[in-house]
């Protein structure tokens, strides 16, 4: 009778092992959600340089796109003066710093190089290990499908990193009286959010991993569960979806304003000259109007006077919105992973409008202007944590 007991014991322990493996087997295992959140952290970091690399004005020092060739700098005194000579070629050197000596060209030749390599890294780090979790079978189909989407995303911004780049190369820049050789704002502004696009995906791919591998193993806490599907948290988690998009477009107005330089007038605040609002003859300048337009639009995107005041608009919304949906969330019964995101997307507004205010009226040094950009990607981060923390849990 007792081996009789035994034996059906054992039947019915090999049969919950079989369970629990075919149901393993349907999650992506959470190893692949830790890669991710390293790429992630590439990325961020790859956003940071990149600001450094404008800031420091280095974009345009590789004048080249050469992806394997590309990959060594030079090494002997000719080669640095056989790309110092390419670098003379064009606007920047020839209208701007034409009393440059070579080591100076190299200091901002190793800012941008850098930039460039870090996003090959990158490229290395998507693909090679995605590659040996997809052959292993630590991916579900779906997940398998996502990672693949970023990494197609990842080599599209390669792209428009070079067409970016061109912008600022373009010989018909010498032939425009007081041309500023630069990128172009639009493309600069869409390189900016193709990296924040990249950057979301594969933070909410990793979470998502994460919270169906504790769903399937039957670890995610069921408390934490139900007052997630609690009717009243509908419109909180509209909301925060609703900032989510307000916070981005904050960030993108900011590209443009990095692209045109805006940030260095009107240093000040909150006052624009003699009033908060600039004089009107300065917001809609006829000096941005192209015969073929229809009103006075360009401005919100090529006046600087303008997308200074566009910026300051939104992220003055963007405070006051969030320090809004913070204050209706304390009224709310809200998990404690939930109400944590929301007090450091709270934290993270503060830090942010205190990083804008201070680069503005010291003149965009720097460290503060690159403290700003990183920090806009910061308060994205927390935003995502709070829309992510706040999705509804099968129960």
């Amino acid at each position: 009778m007792s081996a009789t007991i035994t034996t059906a014991e054992t039947t019915a322990a090999r049969t919950t092992g079989r369970q629990t493996a075919t149901a393993t087997t349907t999650v992506t295992k959470p190893v692949v959600a830790y890669w991710l959140y390293f790429n992630a952290g590439l990325v961020y970091a790859i956003v940071v340089v990149g600001g450094l690399t404008r800031l420091t004005e280095s974009g345009l020092s590789i004048t080249e796109w050469n992806v394997i060739s590309g990959m060594k700098p030079p090494r002997s005194e000719q080669e640095w003066r056989d790309e110092f000579e390419k670098y003379k070629q064009f606007p920047e050197y020839k209208i701007l710093n034409r009393h440059m000596t070579l080591d100076e060209f190299k200091n901002i030749f190793y800012w941008e190089w850098s930039h460039r390599m870090i996003g090959r890294f990158i490229g290395a780090a998507f693909i090679l290990p995605g590659l040996y979790f997809a052959s292993r079978g630590y991916m579900t189909r779906r997940v398998a499908k996502q990672t693949f989407g970023i990494t197609c995303m990842l080599g599209f911004q390669g792209f428009m990193g070079w067409y970016m780049v061109k912008s600022g190369l373009n010989q018909a820049l010498m032939e425009e009286p007081g041309a500023v050789p630069r990128v172009s704002q639009y493309r600069l502004t869409a390189h900016l959010a193709t990296a924040f696009m990249i950057y979301a995906a594969t933070i909410f791919v990793a979470a998502d991993i994460l919270r169906q591998h504790k769903i399937a193993t039957g670890t995610y806490p069921k408390e934490t569960a139900a007052m997630l599907n609690n009717p009243v948290l509908h419109r909180f988690r509209r909301c925060g979806h609703i900032m989510g998009s307000i916070i981005f477009l904050t960030a993108m107005t900011g590209g443009l304003v990095a692209g045109l330089d805006a940030g260095l007038i009107y240093n000040e605040f909150p006052f624009m000259g003699e009033g908060i609002v600039p004089p009107k003859s300065e917001l809609w300048s006829d000096s941005y109007v192209k015969s073929t337009d229809k009103g006075k639009w360009r401005n919100l995107l090529e006046n600087p006077t303008t997308v200074q005041f566009d910026h300051r608009t939104m992220a003055e919304s963007t405070a006051v919105l969030t320090t809004a949906l913070w204050a209706y969330s304390r009224r709310l019964p809200l998990p404690k992973n939930v109400r944590m995101a929301m007090n450091t997307m709270m934290g993270a507004v503060v830090i942010q409008v205190t990083l804008g205010i201070s680069t503005l009226i010291y003149m965009v040094p720097i460290e503060l202007a690159a403290a700003h950009q990183a920090g806009a990607l910061a308060l994205l981060t927390s935003n995502f944590w709070l829309i992510h923390a706040l999705r509804k849990v099968p129960l």
